[in-house]
């Protein structure tokens, strides 16, 4: 049964670098709008959900045009406010081979979004609307005022009886020089009120600061992520390993933890057109299980298989169906492996 699903976060412009080319060497920006919540809250309604983001636009005819790209996505708007002057931007520059893509953000503490002042929000109205909504450690980075937003939601979500989805999404560039320390306290406050989180091992031990004398990433894994479980009685945690091969393409393996059994999905090697995004896709695979009651097995593959589509199209947004991914599990088996 379809469910409604709200994603508090910004919505940024992303102006790309067409190619590989590096920003300093292109004349040439092609522009859309994006945010970790615009993914989340599109890619669930291309499963059937009802997604609604909830955020602030700046006035004026460049938060007509983010508004309207929202309406494209099949975004819900009724939690959209507007006011304000600016929108977060970030350029982005296509990696290739041993060259990374980079990220480069600007202007984005005074965004309407990063500047909404206490009341913008009917928190109580909104946890009465929906069945879960979904944070993300990119927007706890922002500041204090949009952390007493995302807390505020999610404790009004909470006491309602919906679903509580954080994403840890750990950026280093967002956190300044205190980095890992700074973010320990808000996100385990995030933690406390979450039932099902996105993370991996590495989160576990820079993050929240836990050890374990493990040496292989799968040991580690299987090590942290259950005391991550019972320490903050999370429901359910979920995340991917990804290994970049020489040809620039990529594999990817899902793991998903729950009722205290790991299940972990087909390793799939792929092609990669655009990355940017594709961690969005897999938490909206493994959302929509959730919600659907699927088995671990079964969310786990299908989250994957979701991550691995989002990197074969252009833009953020993740833009498969229910079936386009079923049927990408399925024509994939025996050929998961190079």
């Amino acid at each position: 049964m379809p469910k409604r699903i709200a994603a508090f976060g910004e919505v940024m412009m992303r102006l790309q670098v067409p190619g590989v080319e590096l920003l300093s060497q292109s004349s040439v920006l092609n522009y859309s709008f994006s945010g970790t919540g615009v993914n989340i809250a599109s890619a669930l309604s291309r499963f059937g959900h009802a997604g609604y983001l909830v955020t602030r636009l700046p006035n004026g005819p460049l938060g007509d045009a983010a508004a309207a790209y929202l309406r494209k996505l099949g975004i819900g708007a009724d939690f959209v406010q507007r006011g304000g002057s600016y929108l977060g931007m970030y350029f982005l520059e296509n990696g290739f081979g041993v060259r990374p893509s980079r990220v480069t953000y600007t202007n984005r503490l005074e965004s309407s979004f990063n500047t909404a002042p206490e009341g913008t929000y009917d928190w109580e109205g909104i946890a009465a609307s929906v069945d879960a909504a979904h944070f993300c450690g990119i927007t706890l980075a922002m500041n204090d005022g949009v952390r007493g937003h995302m807390l505020a939601m999610a404790q009004a979500v909470k006491k309602r009886g919906g679903a509580v989805v954080f994403d840890c999404n750990y950026r280093p560039s967002l956190w300044g020089e205190r980095g890992y320390l700074a973010a320990r306290p808000h996100y385990e406050r995030m933690l406390e009120l979450a039932d099902i989180v996105l993370m991996n091992e590495k989160d576990a031990m820079l993050t929240l600061g836990m050890n374990t004398e493990k040496e292989t990433r799968e040991d580690r894994l299987k090590a942290l992520i259950p005391a991550v479980a019972d320490k903050f009685a999370i429901r359910v945690i979920a995340g991917t390993h990804r290994d970049i091969h020489a040809d620039n393409s990529h594999s990817l393996r899902g793991f998903i933890y729950k009722g205290g059994q790991f299940a972990f999905s087909r390793r799939l090697t792929f092609s990669v057109h655009d990355r940017i995004g594709a961690g969005d896709a897999f938490a909206s695979g493994i959302i929509h299980g959730e919600l659907e009651g699927f088995p671990p097995e079964r969310s786990v593959n299908f989250a994957a298989a979701a991550g691995m589509l989002a990197h074969t199209v252009a833009g953020d947004t993740p833009m498969a169906s229910e079936a386009e991914v079923f049927r990408a599990i399925d024509s994939r088996i025996g050929d998961v492996e190079r």
